[in-house]
C-alpha cells in the first residue's frame, strides 16, 4: 500500500492516525488538505460541513449547524478524556440558543464560532486554537453519546450555561423538558424528554454553578408543552410582568367541533390567542392568514407577535393585558 495514499482515511481524519500509517509530514502539508485544527486534516475538494452550516436561511439554524460541524471537525482529535460542552453540547442536542454576535452587532458565522470542549478530574486540559477548553469535577457532570459525539447530558448542559439571561435559560430548559403529548397533527407522540424538570434541579443542587440565581429562576418557568424558543420568550415576559399565565398549544374547535387551528399560547375562557410570526414564515404566510382569519371569525382576540414586537416587552405586555380586560368587560 502507498502510505502517502490518503484515500483510505476519508474526507476528515487526525495527523497522528495518518502519520502511524506512514504519511509523511510533507504530504500532510500539502495544498489538497486543509488544517481547520491542529491535528486535524480535511480534505479540500471534500463538500465541507460548515459550508453546508452556510447555506441555511435561518441565523439561529446556521449557528447551530456551525456548531455541530465544527465539532464533527475536531472530533477527529479529539481527548479520550474529553467532551463537548457549553453551547456546543446545547447545539449537538439541537437545542435553541439566542445568537452569537460579534462587536459590530453582525452575527458570527461558521469557524469563527468558538468551540466549547471540558476535561473532567486530572485530564489534561483542552487547548487549540478556536477552541475553549473547561474544567469541572466528575460529580458536577454527566457524559452522553448523541449522534456521535460526546457530550455533556442535557441536564448538565443546561446548568453550564447560567451565564444566559433568564429567558434563554428558560426557552433551553423548554426544550429538553418537552413531553411529546397528543394533539391535532401532533408529531412523535409518546417521545421522551431530553431531561425533566427534577433532573435539571438535581444538577443545579449538586454543586456552586455560574448563574445559579438566574439557573434557580428560570427552572420555576420551565413548562413541558412549549415548541419554540420564541413562544418561550413572550410566556417569560408575561408571567414575570404579573400578567396571567397563558396555556400552551392550545388546540381550538369551532362549535361544531371542527378543527381550527393549534394556538401557540392561549386564555381559552378569554378566547384571546398569542401567535409568533417568525421572521421566516414566508413559506407558510398563506396558510397563516388563513389560519389567524378563521380564529377571529370564531369569536378569538389574535394577537401577532413579531421580532420587533418582541424587543419592545412593555408593548407586548400592554395588548396581551388590554385584550384580556377587553374579554372581561
Amino acid at each position: 500500500m502507498n502510505t502517502e495514499d490518503i484515500d483510505q482515511f476519508g474526507e476528515l481524519f487526525s495527523v497522528g492516525t495518518a502519520r502511524l500509517h506512514g504519511v509523511s509530514r510533507g504530504r500532510l502539508r500539502r495544498a489538497d488538505l486543509i488544517a481547520p485544527f491542529h491535528g486535524v486534516r480535511l480534505r479540500k475538494d471534500a463538500a465541507g460541513p460548515l459550508q453546508h452550516a452556510a447555506d441555511d436561511a435561518d441565523p439561529y439554524q446556521r449557528q447551530r449547524a456551525a456548531r455541530v460541524a465544527q465539532a464533527r471537525i475536531y472530533s477527529a482529535r479529539l481527548h479520550t478524556g474529553h467532551f463537548f460542552s457549553h453551547q456546543t453540547a446545547a447545539s449537538i442536542w439541537g437545542a435553541p440558543l439566542p445568537l452569537d454576535m460579534d462587536l459590530d452587532g453582525e452575527v458570527i458565522e461558521g469557524a469563527e464560532l468558538p468551540l466549547h470542549v471540558s476535561a473532567s478530574g486530572f485530564v489534561p486540559f483542552p487547548r487549540a486554537t478556536g477552541v475553549v477548553g473547561h474544567r469541572t469535577l466528575q460529580s458536577l457532570t454527566a457524559v452522553a453519546m448523541h449522534d456521535g459525539l460526546r457530550v455533556t447530558s442535557p441536564a448538565a448542559t443546561w446548568v453550564s450555561l447560567g451565564a444566559l439571561p433568564t429567558r434563554d435559560l428558560v426557552a433551553l430548559g423548554d426544550f429538553f423538558c418537552r413531553r411529546w403529548r397528543a394533539g391535532h397533527g401532533r408529531r412523535n407522540v409518546g417521545r421522551a424528554p431530553l431531561a425533566t424538570v427534577e433532573e435539571l434541579r438535581e444538577f443545579l443542587a449538586a454543586g456552586r454553578r455560574r448563574g445559579a440565581a438566574r439557573l434557580r429562576e428560570a427552572l420555576d418557568l420551565i413548562r413541558e408543552d412549549a415548541w419554540s424558543p420564541r413562544e418561550s420568550h413572550v410566556r417569560v415576559i408575561l408571567v414575570t410582568a404579573g400578567v396571567a399565565e397563558p396555556e400552551l398549544n392550545v388546540d381550538v374547535h369551532d362549535d361544531r367541533g371542527r378543527f381550527i387551528a393549534c394556538v401557540d399560547l392561549a386564555y381559552p375562557e378569554q378566547r384571546v390567542a398569542i401567535e409568533y410570526m417568525g421572521m421566516l414564515h414566508g413559506a407558510t404566510w398563506a396558510a397563516d392568514v388563513e389560519r389567524l382569519a378563521a380564529l377571529r371569525a370564531a369569536g378569538w382576540t389574535v394577537i401577532e407577535v413579531t421580532a420587533p414586537l418582541l424587543r419592545r416587552p412593555e408593548e407586548l405586555i400592554r395588548r396581551v393585558s388590554a385584550a384580556l380586560h377587553t374579554a372581561f368587560e
